[in-house]
């Protein structure tokens, strides 16, 4: 009994063993995934301190000094922003919406602001200066300089991406927005009354609950496949097909439509028909509403809504391999899951965290102006532009030029920057424009591809010098693995002053291996 530890004088323990700070919520995550056995006693938790040592000892080398091995001693941990919660790297309205392959606001806020260390040694940029971003994606440079009193101008192909950025610095009626939000909530809740999807769902949780509570016991199921107890393909499969009796015999009471009858669009492909429906009625509720602001923060509501209602399974969320219509067993949660049948919970989630995020991001906000322009960055006129769009902002721009870039372009090979949202463009009918994306996945990495890719971004580079004025910074953040950057910097009639080679620690690949990308510092040849 002596080994026995309750969780917080565990983390207390385990503190000072590994001399960094380790918290109960810590030790919690250690017995939740298996990766130590979970003991009670009188209804209580405990761990055992000869657990935890078996684990710390095998595990007691840090990640800084594990990917140093990997990738060099040049690697600036500092540049990992390691010390910020998940939350902190995805706060206010960075998180309106999902996107694959954007960096985090701290980077962006580090090379923007004013403050100098020990390995940036100067400041770039000072309030008032205008920043250019010509590969926008989700907007993060925008929104990063409106907190720190600076203009920004963001440039992208991609009308979706565009759509995404205006959305995140737009100015809202919260009054407006939560009014408008409640009222389609209530209507979609009426429109559910007419189906039986929700009484469907509700059925299914339930035999899931005992089914998986049977089965798939937390934690204790986990515990035994890491412990190789059990063989978890092999289990998992089993147990997913004496479950599949169930599903279809609640499918045939409930007269459950699952797949829809056309198969031409991501949106006929990717979702189960009763929750196309909702979609589609939702929608129909947005194209009304008369606030144009208020239409344009809802309607990304709903397209986060239908990114999180697609039919595939947890562990796919990001590649999407096969539609799923049925319940299956899912590695990811240990226990067998199920796909989506409504789209409610998902839209009043989205709905209030989208307010939420609002309201912070208008604490912290500056009056500066933040447009993202649709546009190929390689022939656009950003200032003739930016006067059709935003006049205020053409007069602020025929004053004082672009002080400088800072932006991530696409990596070679790498992302489909259209087809990541699909459903999107399916839903609000943008028009896609894939074969002006520079370095798409379609194109492949070899010479040819790595080519156009240089061609591209060196011509980005020389129609965006137009719009800079003298002595100015360009930082763009890559992964640069095919030593591609050397030769854009000579084709854009710059030279590369400094890199900055930083670890990449929050990643949605699958593939967590050690990753590092580095920030070019270019200036004027």
């Amino acid at each position: 009994m002596q080994d026995l530890m309750t969780i917080k004088d565990a983390s207390i323990w385990a503190s000072k063993y590994i001399g960094k700070n380790v918290t109960p919520s810590n030790i919690s995550y250690l017995i939740q995934y298996g990766r130590i056995p979970k003991n009670r006693n009188n209804g209580s938790v405990f761990v055992k301190r000869h657990d935890l040592e078996e684990y710390y000892n095998s595990n007691h080398e840090t990640k800084e000094d594990r990917w140093k091995k990997q990738l060099g001693n040049d690697l600036n941990w500092n540049l990992s922003f390691s010390e910020y919660k998940e939350s902190e790297t995805t706060k206010h309205v960075h998180r309106l919406h999902s996107y694959k392959g954007k960096f985090i606001p701290q980077l962006v806020e580090y090379f923007l602001d004013q403050h100098i260390d020990n390995f940036k040694n100067k400041s770039f940029f000072k309030a008032g200066d205008i920043i250019l971003d010509p590969f926008c994606g989700s907007g993060t440079t925008l929104v990063q300089a409106s907190e720190l009193n600076l203009h920004s101008i963001g440039v992208d192909v991609s009308a979706f991406n565009a759509f995404i950025s205006n959305v995140k610095v737009g100015k809202y009626n919260i009054h407006d927005v939560r009014n408008t939000a409640d009222v389609i909530t209530q209507n979609l809740k009426k429109f559910q009354k007419e189906k039986n999807n929700v009484n469907f769902e509700n059925r299914l949780l339930d035999e899931l609950k005992t089914f998986n509570g049977k089965f798939f016991p937390s934690p204790e199921f986990k515990y035994k496949v890491r412990q190789k107890e059990i063989n978890e393909r092999l289990y998992g499969k089993q147990k997913s097909d004496e479950f599949l009796k169930i599903y279809y015999k609640l499918i045939d009471n409930y007269k459950i439509s699952l797949k829809q009858k056309k198969n031409d669009s991501f949106l006929d492909k990717w979702f189960l028909q009763v929750i196309r429906d909702e979609i589609d009625f939702v929608f129909k509720q947005i194209k009304y509403i008369k606030n144009p602001e208020t239409k344009k923060i809802l309607a990304l509501v709903l397209s986060r809504t239908v990114r999180s209602c697609r039919a595939t399974t947890h562990a796919d969320l990001a590649t999407l391999k096969e539609p799923i219509t049925t319940t299956y067993y899912c590695k990811k949660h240990g226990k067998i899951c199920k796909p989506l049948f409504s789209i409610l919970s998902w839209w009043q989630r989205y709905t209030q965290d989208t307010i939420k995020r609002v309201i912070q991001f208008d604490k912290l906000r500056t009056n500066t102006f933040q447009k993202c322009l649709v546009g190929d960055s390689r022939i656009i006129n950003i200032v003739q532009e930016l006067k059709r769009k935003n006049p205020e902002f053409g007069r602020l721009i025929n004053n004082i030029k672009i002080a400088g870039i800072f932006s991530s372009p696409p990596y070679v090979g790498l992302i489909n920057y259209h087809e990541q949202h699909a459903y999107a463009y399916d839903l609000f009918g943008f028009e896609r424009r894939d074969e002006l994306e520079i370095g798409p996945l379609y194109n492949g990495q070899g010479l040819e591809a790595r080519k156009s890719y240089v061609k591209g971004i060196s011509d980005v580079l020389n129609n965006c010098k137009h719009f800079l004025k003298q002595d100015y910074d360009v930082f763009l953040v890559a992964n640069d693995k095919y030593g591609l950057y050397p030769k854009i910097a000579v084709l854009s009639n710059m030279k590369i002053v400094n890199e900055y080679k930083r670890p990449v620690l929050n990643r949605v690949e699958k593939d967590r291996s050690a990753y590092s990308e580095i920030i070019f510092h270019l200036k004027e040849e």
